[in-house]
């Protein structure tokens, strides 16, 4: 894999994965729950800021990134018998609490004995090197500075993600999936405006090609193919699904021209193209270079790979299941591999399928995928409550198991490949 490859798969892995979070990033601050870090790409911090109570980070390695959520995966932020700097406010709470005891240069002295950051909003410990336990109060905003540099928010209940109101938590869970379809029509759009001209995948003919069965038969451009044998042609998938499944038989093709049905009887011919044999009577697809044709393209477009992306997903369950009907990040570094050398709009183009691939996948009934999150809100819709917490992490945790099995298996599936 040349560098402009590793390049293309970086920039494409980045985009989809830091546009997914940023869906649920964006409708988690506006529901009320603390977003404490947002942060693309992966590793060890090459800078980070503080904006709104959110801590925003940009990682060594450029793919992928993260939300992290008050209330998801909570750790403990401090421990018994650690050492803080403490900085406070004019009422005297606590504001800051740096763990970089030997770097902070502002601040009083503090050890730990036990604390409450979710509750009460305390620390219990020994100030400035007394010998006398102290209870002083943390304020709801304050900030912990962590070993790395990074300064994030405190997590107070009424801040978590489980505080949120039902709705709001089903809408943050979607969120991801619905910014990847958003993303695969703002490009598909940008594409279709960058084109030549655009095709709406609509039945209609373009041009027949001379010394073709089409022309042979008295096809002719505009001409709208409303059926074949008896089949409902509703798009241009439509016809050219059912011109390469001819295998060579005639064809009865209905039109519509000039206000006028007609029947035209077609045999298709098979043609080698660069060695594969592909079926075909001579036809293009309408062609068009207006400012709405190109803004319907993107709605066609993006439409059209939901239902190519569905139809293979539902396939794969359907038709028997196999690992080689999977790709995992090895399948997609060859494909980027091979539409990086055709140019960079391809490079887009597929990167939009991908989007609309990985928020169809999310959507998928696994816990751990946000389509599993989805039904464990339902669910909890259903039973007017929350599920016990050992029954939500169970669950999500053999989703997880599951899911990291899977990528394993498809990994190296993909490397015998």
């Amino acid at each position: 894999m040349n560098l402009t490859a590793i390049i293309s798969f970086i920039f494409v892995f980045g985009v989809l994965v830091t546009v997914h979070e940023f869906g649920h990033f964006f409708i988690a601050k506006r529901s009320g729950v603390l977003v404490r870090e947002f942060a693309i790409g992966m590793g060890p911090k090459l800078l980070s800021w503080n904006r709104n109570h959110t801590a925003y980070t940009i990682r060594i390695l450029p793919v992928g990134g993260y939300v992290r959520m008050a209330g998801m995966d909570e750790t403990a932020d401090l421990d018994a018998g650690q050492r803080l700097m403490l900085e406070f406010n004019a009422q005297q709470h606590v504001t800051t609490l740096d763990t970089r005891v030997e770097e902070a240069h502002d601040g009083v002295p503090f050890q730990v004995d036990s604390f409450d950051l979710s509750d009460a909003l305390t620390l219990t410990g020994y100030l400035n090197n007394a010998e006398e336990l102290t209870t002083i109060v943390v304020d709801h905003d304050a900030t912990i500075i962590e070993q790395n540099g990074i300064e994030v928010q405190i997590a107070p209940r009424d801040t978590w993600f489980q505080s949120a109101p039902l709705f709001k938590r089903a809408m943050i869970n979607i969120a991801g999936p619905l910014m990847n379809f958003i993303l695969a029509f703002i490009v598909f759009s940008g594409l279709g405006f960058a084109a030549p001209s655009v095709t709406l995948n609509e039945a209609v003919v373009g041009g027949v090609q001379n010394n073709m069965p089409a022309k042979q038969a008295g096809l002719q451009a505009d001409d709208k193919i409303r059926s074949i044998d008896g089949q409902d042609t509703k798009s241009w998938q439509d016809v050219t699904e059912r011109i390469s499944a001819a295998n060579g038989k005639q064809l009865t093709f209905v039109i519509s021209r000039q206000g006028q049905q007609k029947r035209v009887d077609v045999t298709p011919k098979t043609v080698k193209i660069d060695g594969v044999n592909s079926t075909l009577i001579g036809i293009t697809a309408k062609m068009h270079t207006n400012i709405t044709a190109r803004i319907q393209y993107g709605f066609v477009t993006t439409g059209m790979t939901i239902q190519q992306v569905w139809h293979a997903l539902t396939h794969l369950f359907t038709g028997g299941f196999s690992l080689d009907k999977l790709g995992g990040p090895v399948s997609i570094a060859r494909e980027t591999s091979s539409v990086a050398r055709i140019g960079f709009l391809s490079i887009l183009a597929f990167m939009a399928m991908l989007s609309i691939n990985l928020g169809i996948m999310n959507l998928i009934p696994i816990p751990a995928l946000d389509g599993g999150k989805l039904i464990l809100n339902i669910i909890e819709g259903v039973l007017r409550r929350p599920l016990p917490s050992i029954i939500e992490n169970t669950v999500t945790i053999v989703g997880a198991v599951f899911l990291v099995v899977l990528m394993i298996a498809v990994t190296i599936n993909d490397l015998l490949r």
